[in-house]
């Protein structure tokens, strides 16, 4: 996921991928524990995302949209 892309999402729409990349990433772990991630690579990658994210949520709340 590109940081233009996050940039172009509305408020709501930001909260809902967020909520979605927690949901995601707690599958990824549940899957890291119990030794079935073929990609371990790709909790990174989902961290990474959670961040940009909420990057971009704080500075459309900054801005005062």
């Amino acid at each position: 996921m590109k940081a233009n892309e996050v940039r172009k999402m509305s408020g709501a729409e930001l909260e809902t991928k967020l909520q979605d990349l927690k949901k995601d990433l707690f599958n990824l772990r549940l899957q890291h524990a119990t030794n079935q991630l073929d990609n371990p690579i790709r909790i990174a990658q989902v961290k990474k995302d959670i961040a940009r994210v909420k990057t971009i949520i704080r500075e459309q709340q900054l801005a005062g949209r």
